[in-house]
């Protein structure tokens, strides 16, 4: 799986991941592949937790949205853009959304955090949003990322120094989490 941090602190934002591919049992450690979980999509940084498969399909999916679809600004523009999206990951790219037969909705089979200018963001599978006002992980290391974060909150210097923090606290002690450790960070908007 992963290690997918966020956080806000002094006027940034910033998102850090773990550089691990799992398949199954076998281990795709750095060097072996380039794989980088968090991507570029417009004014926004996108990290996403779930099956391999899900990284190129996103990347694209979101890439080929019209500038007048892609809005990740606030709560509700992700909401929308998430909303427009499940449609094409369905048609174009052939996405199976069942899960259990009592799900109240269609899932979208990953979880994503969007950090951007506006703050940062949670997308899970029945297209709930969140907004998040410090901090945030996902992915199988995420509850010793959100221990190490919640613990280093008040310490730390910067929200990237918070990620970082969170992102090795998951390969310390998740089996499918690994470095090196990849950070962006961006300024908020006054």
């Amino acid at each position: 799986m992963t290690t997918v941090c966020v956080a806000r602190k002094g006027g940034q934002v910033a998102i850090a991941a773990d550089a691990l591919v799992t398949f199954g049992d076998t281990r795709l450690a750095h060097g072996y592949e380039a794989n980088d979980k968090v991507f570029r999509i417009a004014d926004s940084w996108v990290g996403m937790a779930g099956t391999t498969a899900h990284f190129p399909v996103l990347r694209r999916a979101l890439g080929g949205l019209p500038r007048q679809e892609l809005r990740l600004g606030s709560r509700d523009d992700v909401f929308e853009t998430f909303l427009k999206l499940h449609p094409k990951l369905k048609e174009q790219f052939f996405l199976n959304t069942k899960e259990e037969e009592s799900d109240p909705y269609e899932s979208s089979q990953f979880t994503v955090l969007i950090a951007n200018a506006a703050g940062i963001f949670g997308v899970y599978s029945y297209r709930e949003v969140f907004e998040f006002d410090r901090f945030w992980a996902i992915g199988s290391g995420r509850s010793f990322a959100l221990g190490a974060m919640y613990a280093h909150y008040d310490r730390a210097r910067s929200p990237r120094e918070l990620t970082e923090l969170g992102v090795r606290a998951g390969c310390e002690f998740d089996k499918n989490s690994a470095g090196p450790v990849r950070a962006r960070t961006i300024k908020l908007r006054d």
